[in-house]
């Protein structure tokens, strides 16, 4: 089963790898019809290596400084040739956070002051313990505010898009500052406003 590109040049290899490659061809010629075992054969050419010189093994080495080489230019022109990495567009809109996320933005700075010194694994695994044990009517205000600034990060991914250019003018989703309770007084107080209007 084959993975990845098939076009991805092929990896280096050592200079074991090559003495192993150069003792399997000198076998297939003395002994054309003997079938390799596998594991024996590893373990001669293991040993057969650990007893060379270091000018023996010279050979090996120029081979797989050259291989090296060859890598090297086949993988710069593979890499152009598929455009390499692309990079993140610092003006593209940001991804907005998730309930839990906006939920933890909250209560992080709560767990903290309460447990100083407190380790950021423990504060994460509190803030899991809490969230998993709130009702989904106390999770609520959280996804409600997640799937505000869901809808607005897709606005803004599409008037990226159209425009090729994100308006930084509108700022990306962010996590807000405030928490969900001082949204929803401030939601409660704009509505009794209104009612005392009409």
């Amino acid at each position: 089963m084959a993975k990845g590109d098939p076009k991805k040049p092929k990896g280096k290899m050592s200079a074991y790898a090559f003495f192993v490659q150069t003792c399997r061809e000198e076998h297939k010629t003395k002994n054309p019809e003997v079938p390799v075992n596998f594991a024996e054969f590893s373990k001669k050419c293991s040993e057969r290596w650990k007893t060379m010189s270091s000018k023996e093994k010279s050979k090996f080495d120029e081979m797989a400084k050259a291989d090296k080489v060859r890598y090297g230019r086949e993988m710069k022109d593979y890499e152009s040739a598929k455009g390499g990495k692309k990079k993140k567009d610092p003006n593209a809109p940001k991804r907005p956070p998730s309930g839990f996320f906006l939920f933890c933005s909250e209560f992080r700075p709560k767990i903290k002051s309460a447990n100083p010194g407190i380790s950021i694994e423990d504060v994460v695994k509190k803030l899991g313990e809490m969230w998993n044990n709130l009702s989904d009517s106390e999770k609520q205000p959280y996804m409600t505010k997640a799937a505000k600034l869901k809808e607005k990060y897709e606005k803004d991914v599409a008037d990226y898009k159209s425009n090729g250019q994100f308006d930084g003018a509108k700022g990306p989703a962010k996590v807000a500052r405030k928490t969900v309770e001082e949204e929803e007084e401030e939601k409660e107080e704009e509505e009794e406003e209104e009612q005392e209007d009409e």
